[in-house]
This record gives C-alpha cells, sequence and structure tokens, in this order.
C-alpha cells in the first residue's frame, strides 16, 4: 500500500461534506435531503460507485458545483465516497444530522469550509480515506476577547440569540 495526500479543490465561497456510504442510493438520497431541508438550495454532489461500472454518480441543482464535486470524487478515487459542495446562503449545520441519518451514509470524514486534504491509501484493489486533513494547526489558546469574538460571530451568523 502506498500514502499520499489529495487536496480537494472547491468554490472559495463554499462548503463541503465529505463521507462514506455503502450503495448507489446515495445519490438520490443525499439530493432529497439536500432541496428539502434548504429551499433554493445550490449544490453539487458526486459518489464513487464501487462495483458495476464504478461510475462517478452525480446530481445537484448547479452545474458549476456538480463539476466541483466530480473533480473531487475522480481526484481522491475511493470507492463509496461522496462529495457534496454546498453553495454559498447553506452550511453543513443546515443538513448535516439529515445525512448522517441516512441509512446508507456510514460515516463523515469532514463538514467544512477549510481547506482540506484527504490522506489516502492507495492498493492493487483501489483506494480508501485513512483521514482528512481540515484546516490548519492551532496557534494557541483563545483568550477573553477571542471568546467574546466567537460568540458575537454566532449570533452575527444567526445561530444563537
Amino acid at each position: 500500500m502506498t500514502i499520499d495526500t489529495v487536496k480537494l479543490a472547491f468554490p472559495e465561497d463554499c462548503n463541503i461534506i465529505v463521507g462514506q456510504s455503502h450503495f448507489i442510493k446515495t445519490v438520490e438520497d443525499v439530493a432529497e435531503i439536500m432541496v428539502s431541508s434548504v429551499p433554493g438550495v445550490k449544490f453539487g454532489l458526486a459518489f464513487n460507485e464501487a462495483s458495476g461500472p464504478c461510475l462517478v454518480r452525480t446530481e445537484g441543482s448547479d452545474p458549476a458545483l456538480i463539476e466541483a464535486a466530480q473533480k473531487m470524487a475522480l481526484s481522491v478515487g475511493a470507492g463509496h465516497t461522496f462529495y457534496l459542495v454546498i453553495g454559498p446562503g447553506a452550511y453543513p449545520i443546515n443538513v448535516l444530522d439529515r445525512i448522517k441519518a441516512s441509512s446508507e451514509v456510514c460515516q463523515i470524514f469532514c463538514a467544512t469550509a477549510n481547506p482540506v486534504e484527504v490522506v489516502r491509501g492507495v492498493t492493487e484493489q483501489g483506494a480508501a480515506i485513512l483521514g482528512i486533513v481540515d484546516g490548519f494547526a492551532p496557534k494557541g489558546v483563545e483568550g477573553e476577547s477571542d471568546k467574546a469574538a466567537r460568540k458575537a460571530m454566532l449570533r452575527r451568523f444567526g445561530y444563537k440569540f
């Protein structure tokens, strides 16, 4: 086995969710979760089929985001993984619980707007996601002003009263 990293490329103003699931039905079910959770949401979804024709299956409401998801799926190449690009105005917090509750979803590797590197293992059979590098290493511990800024940001985003 070889181990490498793959940098995921997605639009700067978007979030992504990367996960693993076990069935082609994931494509339609995650797409339905998106449109029923956030009306008018812009998203792109790609799923790497792991048997039969082994195609990258796609859905979505925005062609550019579908293309971004498809490119991530192809670049990682791990079977039964999915790549969801969420457009501006929607966030993982809006859909993550419903996606995790989907009967096809086995695990979520990340839900983020940060730069992402996939740590990948590659064998003769195929590739697997071993882990995710999400963003950057900590630079210190928050102080009182940092706590106040964090709390203000959550209120500005509308996630707290």
